[in-house]
């Protein structure tokens, strides 16, 4: 009896201890930040970049202080390497033993759909930026998910913007993964005018598109009225390698969307080309994209690029989060915080939607120009897209 009142007591004893120590960690005097990306593997110029935007972002939002409140912000990085099953145990990790109260990431779509389970799991928010698949914010969501990078939708309706017209046939090459297949889905689903007569996928380590290229000629050679080549593709090899099989012979066109400046080199092959983009640093006119600019070019003599934007994005959301909870890290408060909050960007001002958290945001309807002063083809406005002009599919079942 003695002995199990003894255990009884020190049960008692051990719970307590824990009680009393859960408040003490949860009153901590930082703000955890882990940010899983593809700091090498196939996604890594992406990675990189998301990487360079959020601590540029963290640092313009906090006036340098890298503190909120009183409350220091520490990020932790973690390396992903483009690979599902290593995110997935990463984003575990931060949470359980880095304490981490919140994440961002991944770079890649394959990876971001591994880590949803886990913020659930955990019932800690991950914030998503790059990854693009709709099933982030669609089928695959749960309410610890909310997205500042484009998706899939998004793309797809805003490069419809310049291609969905009637007489228009197209084709499709897309990689055979979530970013391909997610992409090709939405802008088949965008199209209302236009005829996709057929969808060509290849590995994501495709280097030779020449077996490709030559299906999709032949869907497209002998129809009538203007055809379209449509690319989505992300990383490694270069897709409009199709265009040296003289497609100009057959009068087929090429279109794309945006890209990172090192890509959209071989954009100066198309003047004239029309597509969408997410980002272009000399589109916004705003003070945040001007900062970031200014910051980007004094610290590395260059303009930022597509996914800086996106990581400054990331960080102005946590900030403006974090600002209105007065650093409280409270998962469920900054839910309640963040669905249909409003935050400013590079690109202007955006809003996470409270059905599914995706950011509605502005796109960009560009055409090429090649300007000798510049490595890259200069994507020139034609029209900015606004969120309220797109009818973004809420995809998720909540």
């Amino acid at each position: 009896m003695h002995r199990r009142t003894l255990v009884a007591l020190a049960t008692a004893a051990l719970t307590a201890a824990a009680t009393l120590s859960a408040p003490a960690f949860a009153q901590s005097n930082e703000i955890r930040i882990a940010h899983i990306y593809s700091k090498t593997g196939p996604l890594e110029a992406y990675g990189k970049q998301t990487q360079v935007g959020l601590m540029m972002g963290l640092n313009y939002a906090t006036g340098g202080t890298m503190a909120i409140n009183g409350k220091k912000i520490v990020v932790i990085e973690k390396d992903d390497q483009g690979k599902p099953d290593l995110g997935k145990s990463l984003l575990a990790s931060a949470y359980s033993d880095d304490k981490a109260d919140i994440a961002v990431g991944p770079s890649s779509s394959g990876v971001a759909l591994a880590l949803l389970p886990v913020a659930e799991e955990y019932k800690k928010i991950l914030l998503v930026e790059p990854a693009v698949a709709d099933a982030i914010t669609g089928d695959k969501w749960n309410k610890y998910i909310f997205r500042t990078g484009r998706n899939s939708s998004q793309d797809a309706i805003s490069n419809a913007v310049a291609i969905d017209k009637a007489g228009v046939t197209v084709a499709t090459l897309a990689q055979d993964y979530a970013f391909g297949r997610d992409g090709v889905k939405a802008f088949k689903d965008a199209l209302k005018n236009a005829k996709l007569v057929h969808e060509e996928y290849l590995p994501t380590t495709t280097t030779d598109f020449t077996a490709g290229a030559q299906r999709l000629i032949d869907k497209l050679k002998d129809v009538p009225g203007r055809k379209v080549i449509f690319i989505i593709w992300a990383g490694a090899g270069n897709p409009f390698k199709i265009a040296d099989l003289d497609l100009k012979r057959y009068g087929i066109e090429i279109a794309t969307g945006g890209n990172i400046l090192p890509a959209m080199a071989s954009y100066k092959n198309f003047p004239g080309m029309e597509g969408a983009t997410y980002y272009y640093f000399g589109i916004p006119k705003n003070p945040v994209n001007e900062a970031m600019v200014a910051a980007h070019y004094k610290e590395f003599k260059t303009p930022p690029d597509f996914f800086t934007a996106g990581g400054f994005t990331a960080a102005m959301a946590l900030t403006t989060a974090f600002k209105a909870t007065a650093g409280d890290t409270n998962t469920n408060k900054l839910i309640k915080t963040m669905e249909g909050m409003s935050f400013d960007t590079p690109k202007g001002k955006m809003t996470f939607r409270k059905e599914d958290h995706q950011a509605m945001q502005s796109m960009y309807h560009f055409k090429i120009k090649v300007d000798p002063a510049f490595a890259w083809g200069v994507p020139e406005l034609v029209r900015e897209i606004k969120p309220e002009e797109m009818q973004v599919p809420i995809r998720n079942q909540r």
